[in-house]
């Protein structure tokens, strides 16, 4: 393992009951090691019905903390009438695992602030990240739980098995999933993968999947996390980003770098 991982931080959960603080962890695994249990640390991110419709089901993100969520900088750029740089235009679900059942655990919020990396290029996807910030803070639960952050030296172990969360489409071309998805997939080798994908990485990227096809991210998981368990903390080491077309061979996903930004994510929301 190259640099050094991110410590589970810790957080104070409220019992329902109201009757006591318990101290727990950035999703902390323990001995339960539900590896890529991604409900508790994925959200759907659905647009709110504006003067042109619903958009409905957009892109995935992650939770680091009561007010902040980590998604892709290319999930928030306003394109023509569609205005998702705009705080007012998102609603965002939290706990959420079947979009066809809102359960009493389900935590609705809107948006008070959006941050997109101000290095972002849209026409290569480079520094791919973005900050969301709740209207309200969120109350953690079995079903909400933050995601640990690496800390800025840590590198992404290739070879590693790593998990992947969302709602997107299940096969290349086809509709949003309704049922939170779950996949395994593996940390490729930097070089390689640049040769693969036409040589279009940069550093601050990375790429995960499964060469002979059939695995990987797809259109409206852009934005959720890339996961990879340290110990007994899973952390957030990628985010969705791009890729050509879904789950084809030699065509893996491309992840935007989390600990390249852990500095500015830090300036931004102070987590």
């Amino acid at each position: 393992m190259q640099g050094q991982q991110s410590d589970c931080y810790s957080f104070n959960l409220v019992e329902l009951n109201g009757s006591r603080d318990q101290q727990y962890f950035c999703n902390y695994l323990g001995n339960e090691r539900k590896v890529g249990n991604g409900a508790v640390v994925a959200v759907v991110l659905g647009t709110r019905t504006t003067r042109i419709g619903n958009y409905g089901h957009v892109c995935g993100a992650s939770i680091i903390s009561e007010n902040w969520l980590v998604t892709a900088a290319h999930c928030v750029q306003n394109d023509g009438n569609l205005r998702f740089g705009e705080p007012a235009t998102w609603e965002v679900f939290l706990g959420l695992h079947d979009q066809r059942k809102i359960e009493s655990f389900v935590v609705k919020r809107k948006l008070k602030r959006i941050i997109s990396n101000p290095n972002y290029n849209p026409n290569t996807f480079n520094n791919d990240i973005a900050l969301m910030e709740l209207d309200s803070p969120i109350k953690y639960s079995d079903h909400i739980q933050p995601i640990c952050l690496p800390n800025a030296d840590y590198k992404v172990p290739v070879g590693e098995t790593v998990f992947i969360t969302g709602w997107g489409a299940t096969r290349e071309g086809g509709t949003a999933a309704k049922v939170l998805q779950k996949a395994e997939v593996r940390i490729i080798n930097h070089t390689e993968c640049n040769k693969l994908m036409s040589y279009r990485l940069t550093s601050k990227m990375f790429c995960a999947g499964v060469l002979k096809g059939g695995v990987d991210a797809c259109q409206g998981d852009s934005g959720g996390p890339l996961n990879i368990l340290e110990g007994d903390c899973m952390l957030l080491a990628g985010v969705v980003s791009w890729g050509d077309g879904c789950a084809r061979r030699n065509k893996p996903g491309i992840y935007t770098t989390v600990s390249e930004f852990r500095g500015w994510i830090k300036e931004n929301t102070g987590v």
